[in-house]
């Protein structure tokens, strides 16, 4: 009989949401499977920002190193949360089939918007899209899992939070009114979930392929490249969003200052063909265009 494969996951709702989905496909495939539920830094550590606590892939270092260790067989992760990067000995087997990647916000009415009001994210790149926008607002800082944010939003006299769409639907709780940002380019890889196994086990990344969406996983590894080379990872305000459509990709990035006064925003359409090396030239595009200088800033603040 088949050893079960053991899928490494955060502990929080929508992780082992997401672990559950991985299982269930994996499942469907004859494998037999195991959550290996395990706690992250991010989950402990939920008083100072995330681009405060100085690590890349907070919320996946721990499960990476479980993976490495021999504890787990698979990892699953939220895409957005991986570095650009994967450590030494890891590779990534399958992208599941991408949800709504719009971010959204989540209130207690909007008549707030055209004066003064206060939103609450944990997010360098959704706080500086916001102040982009609503300059004469406050943003406030706001972590947890989503269950834990949706109250703290009840709790506290702001107006609204933002969450990822994805997240709140994904575990039932995407409320009956809530404002689309239509507008706000999402984080690289937002709404993916990502499958991670060790390199050496050949056999195990064959299985994954089964459950690998290919659009997703090539727009994704457009959004992270195009983050890579800006070398943003989760500390400086970086949105991507590419889309397959009539064998065309079609990209939208951006960067913005930490106070969100300047904005770099890049679009283009380019044939398939182009596709793997697309992140990094419109990145490379954006630098020219003054993207250094704003990056450069950004480490002098940080």
């Amino acid at each position: 009989m088949e050893a079960a494969i053991r899928i490494g996951t955060r502990q929080s709702p929508l992780a082992l949401w997401q672990a559950n989905t991985v299982k269930s496909l994996l499942e469907a495939q004859g494998h037999n499977c195991v959550l290996v539920p395990i706690n992250s830094q991010g989950d402990l550590n939920l008083e100072q920002p995330l681009y405060e606590l100085g690590v890349v892939g907070v919320f996946t270092k721990t499960l990476d190193a479980a993976l490495l260790a021999d504890k787990i067989d698979v990892a699953v992760h939220s895409m957005k949360d991986m570095p650009t990067a994967l450590p030494k000995g890891i590779a990534l087997a399958a992208v599941l089939e991408r949800a709504d990647s719009h971010d959204i916000l989540v209130h207690k009415g909007t008549d707030f918007l055209n004066g003064e009001g206060t939103i609450a994210t944990g997010s360098l790149r959704r706080k500086a899209q916001w102040l982009h926008k609503y300059p004469n607002h406050e943003v406030v800082g706001l972590r947890g899992n989503v269950q834990t944010r949706l109250q703290k939003l009840k709790d506290n006299p702001w107006n609204g939070a933002i969450f990822a769409k994805a997240g709140l639907a994904r575990v039932d709780l995407l409320p009956e009114k809530y404002h689309q940002l239509d507008w706000m380019i999402p984080a690289p890889a937002q709404g993916a979930v990502a499958v991670v196994a060790k390199e050496k086990d050949s056999q195990l990344l064959e299985d994954c392929k089964a459950i690998n969406d290919q659009n997703t996983a090539l727009c994704t590894h457009i959004e992270r490249q195009f983050l890579r080379t800006l070398e943003g990872g989760c500390t400086a305000p970086i949105g991507a969003i590419a889309k397959v459509e009539n064998e065309q990709i079609h990209f939208k990035g951006s960067l913005h200052s930490l106070d969100g006064s300047q904005a770099k925003l890049i679009e283009q359409t380019a044939p398939l063909e182009q596709a793997n090396e697309l992140g990094a030239s419109l990145a490379e595009a954006l630098l020219a265009d003054g993207g250094t200088e704003i990056m450069e800033a950004i480490r002098k603040e940080l």
